[in-house]
């Protein structure tokens, strides 16, 4: 048993004497040496070297096909192939670990901006310090909806119900008193107080169970669909290169410069630059977002963020300021507003910083009237929260505030709860939110003493995000836990529309789930909605065959949060409604989620491009060598060729990345047979016309062969990068906003080298200024050409739709249902 499993299991009193701690916490000095001796709170990640890093990229298929080129072409003496091939190797093997490593960097810097908080209490006050710095000793205050930030020991005569089935399996939260273990990682779901620290970082049960386990990745629905093109290509190419050598061989043609020529092909065809490119793309993605105040937690939640085409979207904070006042109260009789105040004060707490505590202790200016003795916290089940009094004379009272209704439902013995509905109309008319406040008399019974008004105003941009995520293709749908009347009243003045559900008749007896997705599926909102709602929420939007985006911020919230495409926790959210989400808001406000779904859309016609051009240029090239040699006996390339290709196209294309580009006003879905036909229609022209160029350079003008070869080297280069403006825009390529330097420069940069190494003849023959004219002249010209040839197969897909049902999308192994997505995610 180690020193932390010791201190978990004596008695309270011996721990907080080994731990040389009490209630009352450490000093600032204390905390800096014990974070000295003990070391940060957090687990630290095993990193391999950088240098054994580098080397694995040469340590897998493609790279060992490429050294096994490299050592062909030193036996055969190509001293020119194997300088360049061994020129491509180390280029591969630099750029992937560089674009990783930037990869790896972002998502470390924006894991950073997700880091824990926890309240401690430093030198008798309560501070919010990061959770890495805690240290044994340290007491902390642990509430709903935390994830406790070490493992800590229970002070005082408090309970606590805890998650802790990530952590055990357990699927019930378990019941957590006085003196009892709460384990780091675990979820507070219900209870409030204090509790010292024992074990942190490696020493805690959550780092014990971590040095076991590995992580696991997680792989979207369209990184699975590029990564089985990739795997499609590579056999397409190994079945037309198996057959380019069996025809040759048959010819008579050398073997060894046969297998090389073989070897280079496939590595020309294969998508070598893939995983590079996904990474890079959703990197430089998630680096936009988050400067947009959106925080994607994993990368491939880019795909859900970009698929979203209903949004549920929180009242509070989102929709409204998140500014709550006092604007009005209503007294009971022989009620003072004093009094009123002041019990409402007391059942509040300000360290808690809850909105709606600050708003009423800013309305009651003073302290209570009385010592608050014991406090019990603000509950999602019981909707209120109650404080023991000490008054002035001596005497105890009980005081709550909460819900109307469930204060109302406290109060059953008193005579004018029969007023509160008709105040809490009278408010919610008018848009307030009303709250209700009880205390006990010296019998006991608790009795009303009044009802206080707290108003939220819309935010000024609610109204105009909302026309904007409209004209995106999306539905927001507001979720409050409010009461009807204020949902239809803020839902009226931002636009949404007044066809607000009460989530309760979701529940009504007799109501199939088929008249309920309706019911959802044509409701503007939903008002007093509990977190049970929210799931099935989503679950009977999803059945309709919606992609849907759910925000959150509380524990509650994590069900549905975890359930939706695409979870979205809002600014100051709970560390457990965080935790479930794909993407966290920084800053409040419906546009930041609108924004970076417009990002996300970005993001997805980027990887949606890159897909349609790598298909296009892996047939460009793979069937007309295959054609030349089965039909012709003639290699329009040489081995060489194929490498400057391959190497200058990997060079460029990782830019595409940094595009501008438009995204889908509609929800962006990977649409499998759009891509491939428009490349396989963009592939066979390039084929055609490069063909056709060989036929004059033959026929008509009778070149020599290896001026021919140079003559195609330099129009599949050209061609090929011209590709990339064809399939960047889904109207003409002078539709879409203009491309971005990186990637312009890129290919300009790319396309001189191209040029001047046929027009000089580098390991070639010398091309000269006049054809590489006549080859850019061609090049250009058919680049117009495949700019109409894409429209019109676009225009063709779109008068002969797909005849799968909308509410299916393809999958890995098929269409399934857009739920299910999240679930298998989720699972894996």
């Amino acid at each position: 048993m180690n020193a932390s499993e010791d201190l978990a299991g004596m008695p309270l009193a011996q721990a907080l004497a080994e731990l040389d701690s009490s209630p009352g916490g450490l000093t600032a000095d204390e905390a800096r040496d014990r974070l000295e001796r003990y070391g940060p709170n957090e687990i630290a990640e095993r990193r391999k070297h950088p240098l054994l890093v580098f080397f694995g990229y040469f340590w897998a298929p493609i790279p060992w096909m490429i050294e096994v080129a490299l050592v062909l072409s030193v036996v055969v003496g190509h001293w020119a192939d194997a300088v360049i091939i061994g020129a491509l190797l180390v280029m591969n093997g630099a750029v992937a670990f560089t674009e990783e490593h930037q990869a790896a960097n972002a998502i470390a810097a924006l894991k950073q901006r997700l880091a824990a908080t926890a309240r401690v209490l430093r030198d008798g006050s309560w501070i919010s310090a990061p959770a890495r710095e805690l240290v044994p000793g340290d007491v902390v205050r642990v509430r709903l909806g935390d994830v406790v930030p070490a493992d800590v020991r229970v002070l005082g005569e408090v309970s606590f119900d805890i998650d802790q089935s990530a952590l055990t399996g357990e699927s019930l939260p378990v019941g957590r008193g006085a003196g009892e273990a709460l384990f780091s990682g675990a979820v507070v779901v219900r209870g409030e107080g204090d509790a010292v620290v024992y074990g942190t970082g490696a020493n805690s049960f959550f780092g014990r169970t971590t040095a076991l386990v590995g992580a696991a990745g997680t792989v979207s629905h369209f990184q699975r669909a590029v990564l089985r093109i990739g795997q499609r290509l590579i056999v397409l190419a190994l079945a037309l290169v198996s057959l380019t050598v069996v025809v040759s061989l048959l010819r008579g043609n050398p073997v060894l410069d046969t297998v090389e020529f073989a070897l280079v092909v496939t590595i020309a065809s294969v998508p070598v630059a893939l995983p590079a490119v996904l990474s890079v793309t959703m990197a430089v993605g998630a680096r936009k977002l988050a400067r947009h105040q959106a925080v994607v937690s994993h990368l491939p939640a880019v795909e859900e963020l970009g698929g979203i085409d209903v949004l549920c979207s929180d009242k509070t904070g989102t929709l409204t300021r998140n500014a709550l006042a006092l604007v009005a109260c209503w007294t009971a009789p022989g009620v003072g507003e004093g009094e009123l105040l002041a019990a409402a004060a007391a059942a509040s707490r300000a360290e808690d910083r809850d909105p709606i505590d600050l708003a009423v202790l800013a309305a009651a200016g003073s302290a209570p009237a009385g010592t608050v003795e014991r406090f019990v916290p603000f509950d999602p089940v019981t909707k209120r929260t109650e404080a023991l009094l000490r008054g002035r004379d001596g005497l105890p009272q009980r005081v709550s505030k909460g819900a109307p209704q469930v204060i109302a439902a406290l109060c059953t013995g008193d005579p004018v709860v029969g007023e509160v509905n008709r105040v809490v109309e009278e408010y919610a008319v008018r848009g307030h939110r009303s709250l209700a406040v009880a205390g006990t008399r010296r019998d006991g019974a608790w009795t009303l003493l009044g009802v206080l008004a707290l108003a939220d105003p819309p935010r000024e941009d609610s109204a105009a995000t909302i026309a904007a995520a409209r004209e995106q293709g999306i539905e927001v749908k507001m979720v409050t836990g409010d009461q009807v009347a204020i949902g239809r009243e803020i839902a009226r003045q931002v636009g949404l529309g007044e066809g607000i559900l009460d989530a309760a008749d979701l529940g009504t007896e007799g109501t199939t789930d088929v008249e309920a997705a309706s019911l959802v599926d044509g409701a503007d909102g939903f008002a007093q909605v509990f977190p049970e709602h929210k799931y099935r929420i989503v679950r009977l939007l999803q059945g309709r065959g919606h992609i849907v985006g759910m925000t959150g911020d509380g524990v509650n919230d994590a069900p549905a949060l975890k359930q939706a495409d695409a979870g979205i926790a809002v600014a100051g959210a709970t560390d457990a409604a965080r935790a479930a989400a794909d993407v966290v808001l920084l800053a409040p406000g419906l546009s930041v989620i609108v924004e970076a779904i417009r990002q996300a859309r970005e993001i997805f016609a980027r990887m949606t491009s890159y897909a349609t051009y790598r298909i296009a240029e892996t047939l460009r090239v793979l069937l007309l060598i295959t054609l030349a040699i089965v039909a012709f006996n003639f290699f329009p390339v040489t081995a060489v060729m194929i490498v400057f290709l391959a190497l200058l196209n990997d060079a460029a294309i990782l830019t595409i990345a940094y595009d501008r580009v438009r995204g889908s006003k509609k929800p962006a879905v990977w649409d499998m047979r759009g891509v491939g036909t428009l490349a396989v229609a963009l592939g066979v022209l390039g084929v055609a016309e490069t063909f056709l160029l060989f036929a004059l350079a033959v026929g008509v003008l009778h070149l020599d062969p290896d001026l021919v070869r140079t003559l195609i080297y330099l129009k599949l280069s050209v061609s090929g990068h011209l590709t990339i403006f064809v399939t960047r825009t889904r109207g003409p390529f002078w539709s879409s906003p203009r491309p971005a330097r990186p990637l312009l420069a890129a290919v300009v940069g790319t396309q001189l080298i191209a040029t001047l190494i046929a027009v000089y003849g580098l390991v070639m023959t010398p091309l000269g200024w006049a054809w590489a004219g006549v080859v850019w002249a061609y090049s250009l010209l058919w680049f117009v050409v495949e700019d109409r040839v894409k429209i019109a197969a676009r225009n063709w897909l779109e008068r002969h739709p797909a005849a799968a049902p909308s509410t299916l999308t393809p999958g890995a192994d098929g269409p399934r249902p857009r739920g299910i997505r999240r679930a298998e995610r989720n699972a894996g």
